[in-house]
């Protein structure tokens, strides 16, 4: 006889909660309150604790430079600025991803064109990503979803192959490895959100990182009103604007790079602990790891959900009945290329330049973004990684407990 349901009456799973974020303490007091005293809140001349920050943060991830914004969108279209795409080019980017991924674009004047994902792994798909190319496509921009590294090597080599600009979407990917490599600049330049939600929060913040000093400098110049570094304040040679971060959000995000290996490395721990009891005990399957992938960034544990193994109960009912055995969870995305602000901005940019493409008259060809976003997708936060196995094993439990009974929540 199957436990009974918290969602049909039964005593939850687990009524106490995940930890909380974000986690903060004497260190961002401190470091907050040495900002507030020294006066210096904006640009210095010495760039400060943002200067430092930055190369903090670009040694984490094995990159020569960084460059900081104040936010994870602003980086992604800087980075595209620096490179100066606008106007007529196309950037491929998977139809799977938050949506800056694609405002980016839209707001530097250049068409995102939408390529499907891999069924394992939810990242771009590679072979789909080829095909995608056209004389008109710049770069292209793979997104790291949820902290899983995109297959670096093939979309590397088919890039190069083309010769367009490789720019990584890390803003879930802090600390994630690709061959014992930390994601950002194993392309030409990557970027980084420190949102409230990301494994480094700040509230706000962005940073972009890269092994090029031409690049690093034309980010500089474009973050920072388009003046050049050893130039008058009021001499702008590059069309850029106040992109700049706060000595603020810098101080914070300098507290939290403190504890930012300890965290890293219990997500990582939990993850696969997770990753392996699900795929052995219940009906969800893991992100697949490529073993390239020498670490995960787990800002998100993403699974997909097959109903036949549920009784075919409909993925709806599924979360309704893990939230209530007390386990956070939810379904993620809706394909990028289906919201009218994407369309809106599509169809603006097709009347001012000349682009013989089909979209948005015609959808993209994406079946696996389709399933992942309307049936499969199911997302545990980064912050339920940071408990215990037993905090684990509670929600193996609960996943277990509603496949058992999945065919009464059918007939209910």
């Amino acid at each position: 006889m199957t436990e009974k349901l918290a969602a049909l009456g039964g005593p939850p799973v687990r009524t106490r909660p995940f930890p909380a974020w974000p986690i903060w303490g004497a260190e961002e007091r401190t470091a907050l309150m040495e900002t507030l005293e020294s006066g210096d809140w904006g640009i210095t001349a010495d760039g400060g604790r943002i200067a430092t920050f930055e190369q903090a943060f670009a040694e984490t991830h094995d990159a020569a430079y960084g460059q900081a914004v104040f936010n994870g969108s602003v980086a992604l279209g800087v980075a595209l600025r620096a490179n100066d795409i606008g106007y007529g080019d196309e950037v491929l980017i998977p139809a799977y991803t938050f949506m800056a991924t694609a405002t980016a674009c839209l707001m530097v004047g250049a068409i995102p064109v939408f390529v499907d994902i891999e069924p394992g792994t939810y990242n771009m798909d590679p072979a789909a990503m080829e095909v995608a190319i056209t004389p008109r496509t710049r770069a292209v921009i793979p997104v790291h979803i949820g902290g899983l590294p995109a297959d670096m090597d093939r979309i590397e080599a088919i890039a190069a192959q083309h010769g367009i600009i490789v720019l990584e979407d890390a803003c879930q990917a802090h600390g994630a490895a690709w061959k014992g490599r930390r994601v950002g600049a194993i392309g030409h330049l990557g970027c980084f959100s420190f949102q409230s939600s990301k494994n480094i929060n700040a509230g706000e913040g962005g940073l972009i990182v890269t092994d090029d000093e031409a690049l690093a400098e034309r980010c500089w110049s474009v973050h920072n009103c388009g003046r050049i570094r050893d130039g008058r304040w009021y001499q702008h040679e590059v069309l850029g604007s106040n992109y700049r971060m706060t000595q603020w959000q810098a101080a914070i995000l300098l507290a939290q790079l403190t504890r930012f290996e300890d965290l890293a490395r219990r997500r990582e721990e939990n993850g696969r602990y997770l990753a392996k009891r699900l795929a052995q005990e219940t009906g969800l399957q893991p992100q697949e790891r490529d073993e390239r992938v020498t670490q995960h960034g787990y800002h998100l544990f993403i699974s997909r959900y097959t109903p036949v193994a549920f009784s075919g109960l409909p993925r709806d009912k599924f979360l309704a009945a893990l939230q209530a055995e007390g386990i956070p969870c939810s379904e993620g995305y809706v394909p990028l290329y289906r919201m009218p602000a994407i369309q809106g901005g599509v169809q603006r940019l097709k009347a001012a330049v000349d682009w013989p493409g089909a979209y948005p008259e015609t959808l993209p060809d994406c079946p696996v973004t389709e399933r992942a976003c309307a049936e499969e997708g199911i997302w545990f936060t980064q912050a339920m990684l940071l408990g215990t196995s037993a905090d684990m094993d509670d929600i193996v439990a609960a996943v277990a407990k509603v496949q058992a009974a999945s065919g009464e929540l059918l007939e209910a």
